[in-house]
């Protein structure tokens, strides 16, 4: 199973990720900050309809289901956005996480290739003793 998820991640084009990592997470900036403008706006849109001229009963009630509607759907939607922008950032940080792993495999490989060299130089030393 491991073998599996090594596989998997030496398929991932790392350079690609940490070139995109920033933008991803601007990107989630951006939509969080553009939500709770919307939302602002409709706020308001909603307090400016609140006034229209006397309506039925039953239109009034569906009205405001919609209107309550509406109101979960945007919060719904502020939450989305809040959501999405943690794992921008929690993506950021796996991305961070797996360059330190990454340099610190290549230099562990450098340190077990000068190792091994050095103790094939002491066998064949000890071999011409």
């Amino acid at each position: 199973m491991a073998l599996g998820w090594v596989a998997a991640l030496k398929l991932v084009p790392w350079g690609d990720v940490l070139e995109a990592t920033p933008q991803i997470l601007q990107a989630a900036k951006k939509l969080l900050g553009s939500r709770r403008q919307g939302t602002a706006d409709a706020a308001a849109g909603t307090l400016a309809g609140a006034g229209d001229a006397a309506v039925s009963p039953p239109v009034a009630l569906q009205l405001q289901q919609l209107r309550e509607r509406v109101a979960r759907l945007e919060q719904e939607q502020q939450e989305s956005a809040v959501l999405i922008q943690s794992l921008a950032e929690q993506n950021a940080q796996v991305v961070q996480a797996v360059e330190v792993l990454r340099l610190r495999n290549q230099r562990l490989t450098a340190v077990i290739a000068v190792l091994g060299a050095g103790c094939v130089g002491l066998v064949v030393w000890a071999l011409r003793q």
